[in-house]
């Protein structure tokens, strides 16, 4: 059974930071692409960053840039979103997904094949 768990989510002041989790399990994850995305109340899901399956290459929207890295453990099956200098307007759901390995760089906000369920994050005093 393929399945995506994420945690992590929680309440956090603006500025700080929380590092989300997914855990992988019915599927090996060497080889897969994976990426983060996030849905406000009221507005559309967006992608927030993805790690390529052919080279590793990693894509950030504008908004998380420089704030925002994504990485993946294959050992441990494990996928993380290190968020640093957290803003009110990151708040949302954070959902992470794979997708099947493929020849070329991932797509930011491109649909994957694999969700999990999602995890809430606020950012707020």
């Amino acid at each position: 059974q393929l399945q995506l768990v994420e945690s992590g989510g929680g309440l956090v002041q603006p500025g700080g930071s929380l590092r989300l989790s997914c855990e992988v399990s019915g599927f090996a994850l060497e080889g897969f692409a994976i990426g983060w995305f996030r849905q406000a109340p009221g507005r559309d899901r967006e992608g927030v960053s993805c790690l390529s399956s052919n080279d590793g290459s990693t894509y950030y929207g504008d908004s998380v840039k420089g704030r925002f890295t994504i990485s993946k453990d294959n050992a441990e099956n494990m996928v993380y979103l290190q968020m640093n200098s957290l803003k009110p307007e990151d708040t949302a759901t954070y959902y992470c997904a794979a997708d099947y390995p493929s020849d070329s760089r991932c797509v930011l906000g491109s649909d994957m094949e694999f969700w999990g369920t999602g995890t809430l994050v606020t950012v707020s005093s």
